[in-house]
């Protein structure tokens, strides 16, 4: 609702997408800053990426603490990158780390927020149940066995009901688009560990139609490493430029994500992505000249489930569902897809 209340305001899709994500991020329910999945070392990091189609600039913040919101302090790396050089002509960043992220956003206005202020009952259960597994598996782990029980055990700890990144997708009423995501990461993950949500072409993709029919906005969830690797936001992007959307997104999760060679060890490959993609198109009756912008929103994940909304400046509440796999597939080796069109029109 945030978002769209922007947008009705005469907010750009920036601005309105990172209004989406502070919603989603101060839900206590989500991966994502409030309630964030803690890891090996009890604390809280979180990963975060915006990115504005208009100017292409990006931002993102990685394994970053004590901040409450972290997709505010990569949406204020991305204005700030707007507005040109440092001193000395010095280039501005557009991805910071662990404490200097953090020292950044406080010394840019942003308040910090003590790391256990972030941490939720249900985080807290999670952690301390993930911690009595672990222990029950090193005990079991003996000889030739360890490595397999060990590998088994965190993929159990970190299947598909632990990927819940939160991401969103906007255009506003100029046509630009941006997209963002935001996320605590894997539960009991590596002290230091980055994930998709932070990086550049894995965790968000948002590009304006400069040369190409059409403008797109993506935001991928799922296992970090397998996003990472695929360059799964920026690939779904680029497909999308056929003419049928459906189609396309289908053969980019399967040739480029479940498929590719460079996941061809993985016995599951777990992602799923949220699309925007809009055209520019004019009304009949054509006398009239009535401009308008032909909308696409469609979703695809091969994990067990994957919950969306979507909502126009029109609607009176957002639209939700909840994308499930067919009963009897295989999380990782499956894919779910399905989507829907909306037509916004705008005069000019």
């Amino acid at each position: 609702m945030q978002a769209v209340d922007r947008l009705k305001a005469g907010a750009l899709a920036a601005e309105a997408v990172a209004a989406a994500l502070v919603e989603l991020e101060d839900s206590p329910f989500t991966n994502a800053g409030m309630g964030s999945n803690l890891n090996l070392s009890g604390e809280i990091e979180c990963d975060a990426s915006i990115m504005d189609g208009k100017s292409l600039h990006y931002g993102a913040v990685g394994a970053i603490s004590g901040i409450k919101n972290p997709v505010l302090v990569a949406n204020r790396l991305l204005s700030e990158a707007q507005k040109g050089k440092l001193s000395a002509g010095r280039i501005p960043p557009c991805f910071l780390v662990g404490r200097g992220a953090h020292d950044w956003a406080v010394g840019h206005g942003i308040p910090p927020c003590p790391s256990e202020k972030m941490a939720t009952k249900f985080s807290l259960s999670a952690y301390k149940r993930n911690k009595r597994k672990m222990a029950l598996a090193e005990k079991m782990d003996t000889g030739h066995n360890h490595a397999k029980k060990r590998r088994q055990s965190s993929e159990t700890e970190n299947g598909s009901g632990c990927l819940d990144t939160v991401g969103a997708v906007v255009v506003d009423s100029e046509g630009n688009v941006a997209a963002a995501v935001s996320s605590g990461g894997l539960a009991m993950k590596h002290p230091g560990r980055v994930g998709q949500a932070a990086h550049y072409g894995c965790g968000c993709w948002a590009e304006n139609a400069f040369n190409n029919p059409y403008s797109t906005a993506v935001s991928t969830s799922g296992c970090g490493e397998h996003l990472i690797r695929t360059m799964l936001a920026r690939e779904c992007s680029a497909a999308l430029q056929s003419e049928d959307a459906h189609k396309a997104l289908l053969e980019a999760m399967q040739n480029k994500f479940i498929s590719s060679p460079f996941l061809a060890g993985e016995d599951r490959v777990l992602g799923g992505v949220i699309v925007l993609r809009c055209c520019r198109c004019v009304e009949s009756p054509p006398s009239q000249n009535i401009q308008g912008i032909l909308v696409e929103f469609l979703w695809s994940h091969t994990t067990e489930s994957m919950c969306v909304g979507y909502m126009s400046a029109q609607d009176s509440k957002a639209k939700t569902h909840i994308s499930r796999l067919p009963p009897g597939t295989v999380p990782g080796q499956c894919l779910a897809i399905e989507g829907g069109v909306c037509r916004l029109s705008v005069a000019e």
